[in-house]
C-alpha cells in the first residue's frame, strides 16, 4: 500500500519574541480526509497555516509536503509546494474592478495555469456554489459570503492535492453551507487532503474526519470527534462545542 500522507508535521513551532505562538505541533494529514483545526482565538490555528503556506518560518520543527514521490519542505520549497496547495483566507479581497471571472482568469494566468481547461473542470463546481451570476460582476460589489464562494473557486482552480480553507462556510446561508460542505466531502473523496480551521463546531462535527485541537499554541487532543469526546470526558452525544470548552478549560 502506497504513502498516502499529503502533510507532515513535526515538532512545529513559531516564535514571536518571547512567546510561543506554537509550540511542538506534530501531525499527518493524507488523502481523502478533511481535518478540523479547532482552538480558541490565539490558539496557533493561523500560524500554523501560514508555516505550510512558507509566510512564516518556523523556529523549530518542520513541514512536509509529499508530492509525487517527493517530500518537499513547506519553508525552503514553497515556491513548489504552491504549485500542489489550495488556500481561502477567512477576509478574502479581491481586485474591486475586475469581475469573478476575470479574477479567476488573472489568478490560473498568474498560475501558469491552463485556462480553458480549468473552465471546464470548475464548471461544475460553479454550479453547485450556484456562483453563475456572479462570475460575470464586479467584485467590489460582492457580498461576504459571494467573496468566500470565489476565494474558494480560487483555491480549486489548479486541482490541488491539499486544500488549507479558513472558515470557509462563514459568511454563507445555510443551503449555501450545505453546498459547500457538500462540494468538500466530493473533494476529500477524490484524494484531496483538506484541512479546515472554524469556529463553527457544529459544522466542523458534520464534516470532519478527524479534528486536532490546539490551545495556547500545544495540540491538547487529536482523532475523531467521538475520540475527542471520550477525551474531554463528556457524554458520547455531548456536542463538539462541549467537548471543545472542556478541553480548553482545564
Amino acid at each position: 500500500m502506497g504513502d498516502d500522507r499529503v502533510l507532515v508535521l513535526e515538532g512545529l513551532g513559531k516564535d514571536f519574541g518571547p512567546n510561543a505562538a506554537l509550540d511542538g505541533l506534530s501531525c499527518e494529514v493524507r488523502r481523502g480526509e478533511i481535518v478540523g483545526l479547532l482552538g480558541p482565538n490565539g490558539a496557533g490555528k493561523t500560524t500554523t497555516m501560514k508555516l505550510v503556506l512558507g509566510m512564516l518560518r518556523p523556529s523549530r520543527g518542520r513541514a512536509k509536503f509529499h508530492a509525487n514521490g517527493r517530500v518537499l519542505d513547506c519553508t525552503h520549497d514553497a515556491q513548489e509546494v504552491k504549485k500542489h496547495l489550495g488556500y481561502s483566507p477567512d477576509e478574502p479581497s479581491f481586485y474591486d474592478f475586475l469581475s469573478g471571472r476575470e479574477t479567476l482568469e488573472f489568478v490560473l494566468n498568474v498560475r501558469g495555469a491552463p485556462v480553458e481547461a480549468a473552465r471546464d473542470r470548475l464548471a461544475p463546481i460553479i454550479a453547485a456554489l450556484d456562483f453563475g451570476d456572479a462570475l460575470e460582476t464586479s467584485a467590489g460589489g460582492y457580498s461576504h459570503g459571494t467573496k468566500k464562494k470565489l476565494a474558494l473557486l480560487l483555491a480549486l482552480a489548479h486541482d490541488p492535492t491539499l486544500l488549507l480553507l479558513d472558515e470557509p462556510t462563514n459568511g454563507l446561508d445555510p443551503p449555501a453551507a450545505a453546498r459547500v460542505r457538500g462540494l468538500l466531502r466530493e473533494r476529500a473523496d477524490a484524494g484531496a487532503a483538506i484541512i479546515v480551521s472554524t469556529h463553527l463546531l457544529d459544522m466542523a462535527d458534520l464534516l470532519c474526519d478527524r479534528v486536532l485541537v490546539v490551545h495556547r499554541g500545544r495540540l491538547i487532543a487529536e482523532g475523531t470527534t467521538e475520540v475527542v469526546r471520550e477525551r474531554a470526558g463528556v457524554a458520547p452525544n455531548a456536542s463538539l462545542e462541549e467537548a471543545f470548552l472542556a478541553l480548553v478549560s482545564r
